[in-house]
């Protein structure tokens, strides 16, 4: 589960940053952030209520 999530974190950080660098693709660099945020904070809840 955690390796997902990493590789996920590291997937849309690598989006984000292609998007900054393209000056085409912002829309690309917002959904990167936007996805990278949803993803730490789905796997903060998640290893929150595992071990409760």
């Amino acid at each position: 589960m955690w390796t997902l999530l990493i590789i996920l974190l590291i997937v849309w950080l690598g989006l984000s940053i292609l998007g900054f660098v393209v000056k085409g693709l912002v829309w690309l660099a917002v959904l990167g952030i936007v996805l990278f945020l949803a993803t730490l904070v789905f796997g903060l809840i998640r290893g929150n209520r595992s071990r409760t």
